[in-house]
């Protein structure tokens, strides 16, 4: 008996993680696995054969955030996730909160800018596009955080609490266009934050602490809303198969939980990295006014000293 009519057997036993974990690709995230890995490969070594450098630690972020995608979208993850509402938020939150941050960690645009050829004068190539978009307007609207504040919050709320997930989930496009959406969400939130690729939208230290932290309590609040419920509050997962020997109610209280403990554990590895990105920057810069007070004879250090030095004056 297929469930959602997109062939996910309803006959599946008991939940255990060694089940989870078996090999169960779906064709659409292999494939697309497989190609950001390999892309990804390209552009490092089209960069070794230059002779330029590339950092060991962004190849391992993303390719590790190519693994986080793969595990919970190519095992039987995502078949136990369309009759467990548990296992689904388990996928949830995976690739929209630690894919993510992951992937942006090994800086592809950047990798990209540098490993793609320049097109000849007057003409478009594949970098000049890619260029093109990152300074369009679109690309501006999607990284403000007015913007993805609220699809952050709107991928919890309109989609749990509406129709429109049990639409999603009746067919087999609806579930890989859902969970391209929560990777793309996931992508454009932690973007502007920490990100280390070049964007349009990049706010000070301060204010990106902020937009993190500005998402997060929703995120809580969801979790907490769905721990408390005492009714199914999802089609999908009101009738689970009687193979798996669970209560749906049990279910989602588990899903919350799991929801609510997302919204604590990328915030800490996300604030991490801020603060060592924040420390790195400060240094860059004290590096930088070291070399330039060593080139002008530190005239910026005189030109104080003389501006104390007429307030004295002043005031005499």
């Amino acid at each position: 008996m297929d469930h959602s009519g997109h062939g996910m057997t309803m006959d599946l036993p008991p939940f255990t993680l060694g089940r989870g974990l078996e090999f169960s690709p779906d064709l659409f995230f292999l494939i697309g696995c497989l190609a950001a890995l390999g892309l990804y490969g390209w552009g490092v070594a089209r960069l070794r054969r230059r002779g330029d450098a590339w950092p060991i630690s962004r190849t391992v972020f993303f390719t590790v955030g190519v693994l986080t995608v793969a595990l919970v979208m190519c095992t039987k993850l995502n078949d136990y996730g369309m009759v467990m509402f548990s296992v689904h938020m388990v996928q949830h939150m995976v690739i929209s909160m630690l894919s993510p941050i992951l992937l942006l960690l090994g800086a592809p645009v950047t990798l990209a800018l540098r490993a793609l050829p320049v097109a000849g004068r007057g003409s478009l190539g594949p970098r000049e596009l890619l260029l093109k978009l990152l300074h369009s307007r679109y690309m501006r609207v999607i990284t403000h955080p007015a913007f993805t504040i609220s699809m952050f919050i709107a991928s919890l709320y309109a989609l749990y609490f509406s129709p429109l997930f049990d639409f999603l989930m009746g067919s087999k496009a609806g579930h890989i266009g859902m969970m391209v959406h929560f990777l793309m969400v996931g992508l454009v939130f932690f973007w502007p934050i920490m990100g280390v690729d070049p964007g349009p939208h990049r706010p000070g230290y301060v204010m990106r602490m902020l937009e993190l932290f500005a998402g997060m309590p929703f995120h809580a609040f969801f979790g907490i809303a769905m721990m408390m419920a005492t009714q199914p509050l999802v089609e999908s997962y009101k009738n689970p198969p009687a193979s798996l020997g669970i209560d749906a109610l049990t279910d989602q209280n588990a899903a919350g939980g799991i929801a609510w403990a997302f919204s604590e554990i990328p915030s800490v590895l996300v604030l991490i990295a801020l603060v060592y990105q924040w420390y790195h920057s400060e240094q860059r810069q004290a590096i930088r006014k070291d070399r330039a007070a060593d080139r002008d004879g530190d005239k910026e250090l005189e030109a104080y000293n003389a501006y104390l030095a007429s307030l004295q004056t002043r005031s005499r």
